[in-house]
């Protein structure tokens, strides 16, 4: 069952669509000032917001304007009309599939009101996890310039052949295809390998500064953006506060300079800058000036709690 059926077959802006398939969760975002305290309590403000990779994604695409932005996601009957009146307030078009034995996914962010504002997970992904060949329709690509995988797709057995039906629906469209590896966590458990072996075909990686590292074993960040960039034809590396790295062909052909910013919560600034990224070169950007459109997004993320953008209303 799907709670809206309306992001495929429609007429697309000009140069097509955006179609982002990855998870859709809700994230309970607690900061804390200071370490926590073990066996008894640490104040917190705690809120309740949207969120998920591949959601935060599409709703910072689309708030970077200038192209039709799809989502297709996962959740549970729990929040699914929550989840799918957040996206269309946010401009996207979201198809979600209905789970009838999980739950939505949701994520703890415990965010560090220190001057960094580092967070960690704690993570239920629930009904994100159970993507199925099933819920893909090659439809979805009907009228579709890109898809964009979220990294988490590749972190379960149901939603890794999700990935494989997608790619191959992709190819045969000559469809582009971006992924974000997700989390260094999951990667180490899934094996650095494996995951090359799943991503062999993708357009564009953009992984973390951590990620890159750990998919290549070398410690400099432009090494391992070179070095990936011979496994996928561009590699977009984003190195947070130091900005982002375009590589391609075994070359790192443009260091991007972070804008500064004053953090808050880092949560989602790496979605805030692939979901720019992607819109910036859906209506022509070159890959540099893409990246600087992403480190625009990513400043403006960090300032904010969650990782989604401000819903212009009215």
């Amino acid at each position: 069952m799907t709670v809206a059926a309306d992001g495929s077959g429609a007429e697309p802006v000009p140069g097509g669509a955006l179609l982002v398939v990855g998870d859709v969760v809700t994230d309970i975002v607690a900061r804390h000032r200071g370490p926590l305290a073990p066996s008894t309590d640490t104040a917190a403000a705690i809120r309740t917001l949207p969120g998920g990779a591949g959601a935060n994604v599409a709703c910072w695409a689309a708030r970077r304007g200038g192209v039709e932005v799809r989502l297709l996601g996962r959740v549970g009957a729990d929040a699914a009309a929550w989840h799918e009146r957040g996206l269309v307030a946010a401009g996207v078009r979201p198809r979600l599939v209905v789970d009838a034995q999980a739950a939505t996914g949701t994520v703890i962010c415990l965010v560090d009101t220190g001057a960094a504002a580092e967070r960690t997970f704690l993570t239920d992904s629930g009904a994100a996890l159970r993507f199925e060949p099933d819920d893909w329709s090659d439809a979805l690509l009907d009228g579709v310039a890109r898809l964009h995988l979220s990294g988490y797709l590749l972190f379960s057995e149901p939603s890794r052949a999700l990935v494989q039906v997608a790619l191959a629906a992709a190819r045969a469209r000559g469809v582009p295809v971006s992924l974000d590896p997700a989390s260094t966590g999951f990667l180490v458990e899934l094996g650095v390998d494996r995951f090359l072996a799943l991503v062999e075909g993708i357009d564009v990686l953009l992984p973390s500064r951590d990620e890159a590292r750990l998919l290549t074993g070398l410690p400099d960040p432009a090494d391992a953006a070179a070095k990936l960039s011979r496994h996928v034809p561009l590699v977009v590396a984003k190195q947070g506060a130091d900005g982002a790295l375009v590589a391609r062909s075994g070359q790192v052909l443009a260091q991007v300079p972070a804008v500064p910013a004053t953090p808050r919560d880092t949560t989602g600034a790496g979605d805030a800058f692939t979901g720019a990224f992607l819109a910036a070169l859906l209506t022509g950007a070159e890959p540099e000036e893409a990246a600087r459109e992403g480190c625009r997004a990513g400043a403006m993320a960090v300032e904010r709690l969650g990782g989604r953008p401000p819903t212009v209303t009215g």
